[in-house]
């Protein structure tokens, strides 16, 4: 059974960094494209970045230059690295892995940007 768990969320202050990792078990890992999408309270689910299992990664406009997204095939895990964090980044981090029609979330994590 798919499922992927997302880890390295929490309270930082504006200007500071945090890593988010997802690591996926019951798939294989290195077919899916993979992505952190976030939410806001009162907003909609929004796309912040994706890597394929090849070629280029993809960023949001908000987060492009701050963000970058990894993965490591050989521990079945995603990583989003967020510097020069901002108080507007706040929200639930979600790990989502995808191959054609099949798609499956993580729980998500909760990041707080304040001061």
């Amino acid at each position: 059974q798919a499922q992927l768990v997302e880890s390295g969320g929490g309270l930082v202050q504006p200007g500071g960094s945090l890593r988010l990792s997802c690591r996926a078990t019951g798939i294989t890992f290195s077919l899916y494209a993979m992505a952190w999408y976030r939410q806001a309270p009162g907003k909609q689910r929004e796309l912040v970045a994706t890597i394929p299992n090849g070629g280029s990664t993809n960023y949001a406009d908000s987060v492009k230059d701050r963000f970058t997204i990894s993965r490591d095939n050989t521990k079945n895990t995603v990583y989003l690295q967020m510097n020069n964090l901002k108080p507007e980044d706040s929200a639930v981090y979600y790990c989502n892995a995808g191959l054609g029609k099949i798609g499956y979330w993580g729980q998500g994590t909760q990041v707080t940007v304040s001061s």
